[in-house]
């Protein structure tokens, strides 16, 4: 008999977690995220989504036996361009492979989100970021990055049989950091070679404030504004820094100027993901010292893309290349063990992102999430999201 139990104490919190870790006992491909940060999302004090909305999740029983899980949430802050009715969001899905547990948690979170006010939902989706635990993957179905989403195959029917559509698609790209770049790229990077007003360095650690405002230029005049997106302040930007600083490599973090202002940025980190897999899932006192062990004497072979932006008058005129090669003289030296190189998302509505990734040369599609929206009114047209200009 299926039972659905709101998390609302430590032990429901628990099984919250363990019905990941049941899901995906026989799946090696699958890294258990830090708990942690899986429950950070569902604290008030650290997450600060809760100003502007709120979130509730539940667990799914058959005989007592965990099989699913769901949260719903509404945030006032959450649109996408082209929005005409209220859109609610669902996160953390899991669930054996049987539609009709899928359908109980579903039906559930969308009677939730109507008493809300809300007219759709779209999901899988994270009551925050939208770098974090956004999408459900339908391609590639490879270990999954830092705070990326990770799902068997049959997700994308489950969501689909209930009644699902392809909101927008979240493509990501890699490429072999250590092969050749193409003579196009070298062509498009010599343009600006030879010119002082030119330069291109990576991040200083002790430097870290000279450095937030660089990237908050960078990012205020690229991004501010599209997708809900908000102005980050350079004070933001240094408590950022600061606490990637334990986990950050200088050599791979860069930025271009012109005549001394920051132009463009690519933002990378190793990817923790691949010292975390050794964790279970735990941040105490001893994963922390096994942690820092293992960042010590087991080099990290996979670094991954969290930003790459040009402000608006440099886009299209090769910063992209001049920035990537001269990142290149660095990280393809023998100096540099990363082998493997993945970006972050870029949502198929951005075919300009799309156009400068795939130009750099050499990457390829490594995965597909995808976002998948559903309208309440079942009568209403359906609108994929829409392609910015």
């Amino acid at each position: 008999m299926l039972q659905l139990i709101p998390v609302n104490n430590k032990t429901t919190a628990k099984q919250f977690l363990q019905v990941a870790v049941i899901c995906y006992k026989n799946d090696p491909k699958w890294i258990r995220p830090l708990d942690k940060d899986v429950e950070e999302v569902f604290d008030p004090n650290k997450n600060k989504a809760y100003r502007f909305g709120e979130i509730e999740r539940w667990i799914l029983t058959d005989n007592n036996k965990l099989i699913g899980r769901i949260a719903a949430f509404v945030n006032k802050n959450y649109k996408n361009k082209g929005d005409d009715v209220p859109v609610g969001g669902i996160g953390f899905f899991e669930c054996i492979n049987d539609q009709k547990a899928a359908d109980f948690l579903l039906n559930n979170a969308k009677d939730w989100l109507v008493i809300k006010g809300m007219e759709a939902m779209d999901g899988p989706i994270n009551f925050g970021e939208r770098d974090r635990w956004w999408g459900l993957v339908t391609k590639g179905f490879n270990e999954p990055l830092y705070c990326m989403n990770y799902n068997p195959p049959y997700y994308q029917e489950l969501f689909e049989n209930y009644g699902f559509k392809p909101f927008f698609h979240q493509i990501c790209f890699g490429i072999h950091p250590k092969a050749p770049l193409t003579a196009k790229i070298y062509e498009r990077h010599a343009c600006y070679d030879k010119d002082p007003d030119f330069t291109a360095q990576h991040i200083n650690k002790n430097q870290l404030e000279k450095f937030a405002g660089d990237f908050a230029t960078v990012y205020n005049k690229a991004w501010a504004g599209h997708g809900g997106l908000k102005q980050m302040a350079k004070e933001q930007v240094v408590l950022l820094f600061n606490s990637m600083k334990p986990v950050m490599d200088e050599r791979i973090i860069w930025f271009a100027y012109h005549q001394q202002e920051p132009i463009a940025i690519f933002i990378n980190l190793p990817d923790l993901n691949q010292w975390f897999k050794s964790l279970d899932g735990k941040f105490g006192l001893l994963q922390k010292l096994k942690f820092l062990w293992l960042k010590k004497f087991k080099p990290n072979k996979k670094f991954c893309g969290i930003v790459f932006g040009v402000v608006p008058e440099w886009q299209g005129k090769g910063i992209d290349s001049f920035i990537v090669v001269e990142s290149a003289k660095l990280i393809q030296t023998p100096a540099i063990s990363y082998t493997e190189y993945e970006m972050q998302w870029i949502g198929d509505f951005n075919p300009k992102m799309i156009n400068v990734a795939e130009g750099l040369g050499g990457t390829f599609r490594s995965r597909n999430l995808t976002t998948y929206r559903y309208l309440f009114d079942r009568t209403k047209e359906f609108k994929r999201h829409p392609i910015l200009s």
